[in-house]
């Protein structure tokens, strides 16, 4: 924890803050403001807890974006993860996707009627789960971007190697980048910088992000989730706007690297192919999923019990998807904190760990 305290130091944060204010200026003598989207739940909590948009000029924007895998989930999956709890499958899950909404319930609710729904609070869990209780169909929720891919689809070779037959993934993987891509190339968002994913950035290498930024223009910064590490990130991304020169900068260098983790894109490319995911709020984006290839198939849950992915239904008065794009602040919701609260959440931005409604009601952001 003292290395961490090097992090925060509130000195450290006024001068940045200094230096924050400084490059505002030169931003406001050209007639101009800074909209700079996170996108990374973790990050978002760090900015909430942190109060670090009290820190900000005005002109400067913080704003949330699809950075948290379980918030981007469509609502069909819920339903279809439901549909096989319902149908007798032991349902193994991290623990925010229980009170997640589907189309017209929950698996907290599909619980109380009787389905088996556990919660695992690692992947390995799941696998011990499949072990303990082979008369019963294990279907694990996997849910989540590239940080967390490599971990739970390596469970795909651990039932192998233990003749494991009860366990299957029901996949909602996504990747960061296409939502970028898609999210620059929205008129109804306009955002002038992105503050990238750093958890997500280990895996996938800072280099990643150079196409982007050489076919859009905008910046990219990769920090870490310390204030200063967030402080530094935003700094520098308004002295490239300033300066009208976008680049990428890996400010998060004591963990990631240029290429990332060669060993989990490995992993991934092993065992997964690229397919077209539907992204709440941001609907369909060609190529942004990752499904199990062909030769895996028995450990596919929606093909080995006949439950596909439809779209789904989400409650109407749910803002979340516009929430997750950085069209809206939470607040603007009029359910946030009224009829939407973490006990009785409407949608998911309420309900993971990493949801921006969640942040902003636990600490003001």
């Amino acid at each position: 924890m003292r290395y961490l305290e090097g992090f925060r130091d509130p000195e450290a944060a006024r001068h940045l803050a200094g230096r924050i204010r400084d490059t505002t200026a030169r931003l406001a003598d050209q007639g101009r403001q800074a909209r700079i989207m996170e996108v990374c739940g973790t990050h978002t909590m760090a900015i909430a807890r942190h109060g670090l948009r009290d820190l900000l000029p005005p002109q400067v924007e913080l704003i949330s974006g699809p950075g948290c895998p379980v918030c981007v989930t469509d609502a069909g999956y819920v339903d279809a993860a439901i549909a096989l709890a319902d149908s007798g499958c032991t349902i193994a899950t991290f623990g925010d996707l229980v009170r997640v909404p589907g189309s017209r319930s929950t698996l907290a609710e599909a619980r109380s009627r009787g389905a088996e729904v556990e919660v695992c609070y690692s992947p390995e869990a799941a696998l011990a789960l499949a072990a303990r209780r082979p008369e019963r169909e294990v279907v694990f929720l996997a849910v989540g971007f590239e940080t967390t891919i490599a971990p739970v689809v390596t469970l795909v070779r651990s039932a192998a190697g233990r003749g494991l037959r009860n366990l299957s993934l029901l996949t909602a993987f996504k990747t960061v980048p296409p939502a970028l891509a898609a999210l620059a190339e929205d008129p109804e968002v306009q955002v002038d910088a992105f503050l990238c994913p750093a958890h997500v950035t280990a895996i996938i290498g800072s280099e990643a992000y150079r196409p982007f930024v050489e076919r859009y223009g905008i910046g990219c910064v990769v920090a870490g989730f310390e204030p200063l590490d967030i402080l530094h990130g935003v700094d520098t991304l308004l002295g490239q706007l300033a300066d009208r020169a976008p680049a990428l900068a890996n400010q998060y260098e004591r963990v990631v690297r240029p290429g990332g983790n060669r060993k989990a894109q490995e992993v991934m490319a092993t065992y997964l192919v690229p397919e077209d995911a539907s992204w709440r709020g941001l609907g369909v984006i060609p190529g942004s999923g990752l499904a199990l290839r062909p030769e895996y198939a028995a450990f596919d849950a929606a093909r080995r019990h006949g439950r596909p992915v439809a779209a789904g239904a989400p409650d109407p008065r749910c803002r979340c998807g516009d929430v997750l794009k950085g069209k809206i602040r939470p607040r603007d919701c009029r359910l946030f904190g009224t009829a939407c609260t973490p006990d009785r959440p409407v949608g998911p931005c309420m309900v993971s760990s990493e949801g921006s409604c969640a942040a902003e009601l636990r600490y003001g952001a």
